[in-house]
């Protein structure tokens, strides 16, 4: 699918006529504007006209599905991975910034009542994904006539989750009801003893999967420990059994979806004519299709997508950190010289830019200043761990989203019987 722009640069339909597109290209009448998804303007005057396509989203907390659809076939299908260090790097950052406030290296002033919040503040963690849902959209609106975009909302109930069969008042008659605090309840929990040894003492509450990691202060997710093996537990000479730590129930991810839903769909009101709807009306959908689960499918759901044809090749897009500040390093300077590697370009390729090497396209997931770089695809599978640089031929600059195109893998038995892609 080549994906069309006009002289003035409004979207158009897309087209599949190769043939035409690289005459356009050779005749000087279009030019390439952007290679993944690959996107030509013409630049000469030509009819406007288009059909409504209708653009379905996935919201996910670390994959995105996206779909367009118009009334007869499928014209773009991509599953996005997006970024789950923001909260990483804000803490390590703040670590960095007060020890160097600590040093007096330079005044910084010290942060006191300063940190207003505005109304519908979100955390940095989850702002970024709701952007990041708008940029797809709006990347999307760039390449092709958008007339509506349908997002689909999945409101969690956590507590329905651990119990099916709640409902009414049991919802406040939780298991913590009567107790003080979670840490009173945990260890009536345990019989006032170690829930590893069995021993009694000085007792402590742990978290089996850090907070750092996602985990909560559920009770599902602590157990007592007595003060010793505690100690021990975190100086890693006692582990906790696989058992417990597989018996945690993690709702990161559905707290995130939950959270960032309302704030996609009223960022994309204020430019797109959005409807809503919801997973059990996409799963029941999707389950009278006879689709596979997967992001692509329930997006090509969402966006009303049925009997239409549906597209064989996909993209697989992948949000990247583009910046590698020293700042926020710490490694020591010894010798006055910085004994790390902090090079940003090499032999005029940088890091994320997408190049060819023998035949291969990836991208550099490792750069050195000698000029030997590692080659990875855009899903970490390894092309070269130390590919020459003049061997390699720059294809792209690198960019925050980075796309790479993907086939359908489609049974043989089906292709036989010539089954429809949207039965697929």
């Amino acid at each position: 699918m080549v994906y069309v722009i006009s002289k003035t640069g409004k979207p158009l339909m897309p087209t599949e006529r190769y043939g035409r597109v690289r005459r356009l290209l050779k005749q000087g009448l279009a030019k390439v504007v952007k290679r993944e998804p690959f996107t030509v303007q013409l630049l000469y005057d030509t009819t406007t006209y288009t059909q409504p396509v209708t653009v379905g989203l996935d919201i996910g907390s670390k994959t995105t599905g996206v779909s367009a659809v118009t009334e007869k076939k499928e014209i773009f299908s991509a599953e996005i991975e997006l970024r789950d260090d923001i909260k990483g790097l804000l803490l390590e950052r703040r670590q960095y910034r007060r020890m160097r406030r600590y040093r007096k290296v330079r005044y910084r002033k010290p942060r006191f009542l300063n940190r207003a919040r505005d109304n519908g503040w979100l955390a940095p963690s989850l702002q970024w994904k709701v952007d990041a849902h708008i940029r797809i959209v709006d990347m999307l609106g760039r390449i092709m006539p958008i007339e509506r975009v349908v997002v689909e909302i999945a409101p969690f109930d956590t507590q329905k989750i651990l119990n099916p069969d709640i409902q009414g008042q049991d919802y406040q008659n939780g298991a913590q009801k009567g107790f003080w605090d979670v840490r009173e309840y945990c260890l009536w929990r345990a019989g006032y003893k170690s829930e590893l040894s069995g021993k009694r003492g000085i007792l402590e509450v742990h978290h089996i999967v850090s907070r750092s990691e996602g985990g909560t202060d559920t009770p599902s997710n602590l157990i007592v420990l007595t003060a010793d093996e505690h100690k021990a537990v975190h100086e890693g000479r006692i582990r906790i059994p696989k058992s417990k730590v597989e018996k945690v129930k993690m709702f990161k991810d559905a707290a995130h979806v939950s959270t960032i839903g309302w704030h996609i769909v009223n960022r994309l009101r204020e430019r797109y004519s959005v409807e809503v709807t919801y997973g059990s009306t996409t799963k029941a959908k999707r389950l009278n299709c006879g689709m596979e689960k997967s992001h692509r499918a329930d997006a090509f759901i969402i966006a009303g997508g049925d009997l239409q044809e549906r597209l064989r090749e996909w993209y697989l897009g992948k949000f990247l950190r583009r910046q590698n500040r020293s700042l926020h390093k710490a490694n020591p300077i010894k010798g006055g010289v910085r004994p790390v590697n902090r090079i940003k370009e090499a032999y005029g390729f940088r890091r994320y830019d997408r190049v060819e090497y023998e035949g291969m396209v990836g991208i550099i997931a490792g750069l050195r200043s000698s000029g030997y770089f590692a080659i990875r695809s855009l899903s970490g599978e390894k092309i070269h761990d130390s590919a020459k640089h003049s061997k390699l031929r720059l294809i792209e600059r690198a960019k925050t989203l980075m796309l790479e195109r993907r086939k359908e893998r489609i049974p043989l038995h089906l292709e036989e019987d010539g089954v429809s892609c949207a039965r697929i």
